[in-house]
């Protein structure tokens, strides 16, 4: 079946690379009837915009800078208005081959995938050249990701991805600083197959990036877009741990109380933990409390992004 495909390039401040970037994407591919590509101006101070343009490229601009998922985020809703059947989400920083897009795209062609992504982990000849804190970071991030999601993957990091129309039409993302981690977590949840394609990229050291220059704050941020799609989707776990940590340190204060009283067959001079350790415990069921509610809850937004998919899809069937 022939396929419509949208590569997306996010960009901000990428005037010296995104021409490159965007000349070097292949115009024809097998099974696919039209290469679209559009260029997202994440409200860059330099010339990237102009470039693009110049180079054979759609732009989208933003006003002002919104995030790197904001960006991905306008990218996911033009190919949904656009009736593509596929999207190649790609950074402009020349970092990735643009002539590796065929091995993105064939999985799902042949109906083997609904995500695919560049994995620059999963064969150790690939692996980057790179500063160590950034490689075991990433390395980290994969690991954590994967004992979320109960599956494991090398690289939930790489910006080099390519979805099929029904994945498009699933993901519902809310981060603005970032997509990468969310987006695995979220199709995950949903049951769609992820597949990994070792791809090898180019490492520029005197690049700075414009998400994770500073690593603690990209930490920070990323860790905490991760927490909200898993308390979105598993907030009965979610919540449970939260409420085991404070039933523990209840436990803690309690113990001190009664071996006061055991030692010295009285609650005086610590009778203050059995205080505290009643105000933890108090914590603790108002946490269990809120995760249960909140899984009842999660049922409701299931169905709701149910009923969106199904719109979304029927949308698309009329235009």
């Amino acid at each position: 079946m022939i396929k419509k495909l949208l590569v997306a390039i996010p960009a901000y401040n990428e005037e010296e690379k995104i021409g490159k970037v965007i000349r070097n994407i292949p115009k024809k591919l097998d099974s696919v009837s039209v290469v679209h590509v559009l260029v997202i101006d994440d409200g860059s101070t330099d010339n990237t915009a102009k470039i693009s343009r110049d180079s054979g490229a759609e732009v989208i601009e933003n006003y002002f800078n919104m995030g790197y998922g904001a960006a991905f985020d306008k990218g996911l809703q033009y190919a949904l208005d656009n009736n593509f059947d596929l999207m190649v989400s790609i950074d402009g920083d020349d970092q990735f081959d643009p002539e590796d897009i065929p091995k993105l795209i064939k999985p799902i062609i042949e109906n083997n995938a609904d995500l695919v992504t560049a994995s620059r982990f999963i064969e150790k000849k690939y692996y980057p050249i790179m500063p160590g804190f950034k490689f075991w970071g990433n390395k980290l991030m994969s690991v954590f990701i994967s004992k979320l999601v109960g599956k494991k993957f090398h690289d939930v990091s790489c910006g080099f991805r390519a979805y099929s129309q029904k994945t498009l039409l699933s993901l519902n993302l809310h981060g603005r600083f970032t997509f990468s981690q969310e987006t695995f977590i979220d199709l995950s949840f949903k049951k769609l197959k992820i597949v990994e394609v070792p791809i090898k990229v180019k490492y520029f050291p005197s690049r700075v990036s414009k998400i994770s220059s500073n690593l603690f704050t990209y930490g920070i941020n990323a860790l905490k877009i991760i927490l909200e799609v898993y308390r979105d989707y598993r907030p009965f776990s979610f919540f449970s741990y939260i409420s085991l940590f404070f039933f523990i340190v209840s436990v803690f204060f309690g113990s001190i109380l009664l071996y006061t009283y055991i030692s010295i067959g009285s609650f005086h001079p610590n009778i203050w933990s059995g205080f505290v350790g009643g105000t933890f415990l108090f914590i603790s069921i108002t946490f269990f409390i809120i995760g249960i509610f909140a899984d009842t809850i999660k049922r409701i937004r299931i169905n709701q992004e149910k009923i969106l998919f199904l719109l979304k899809k029927n949308t698309l069937k009329s235009k």
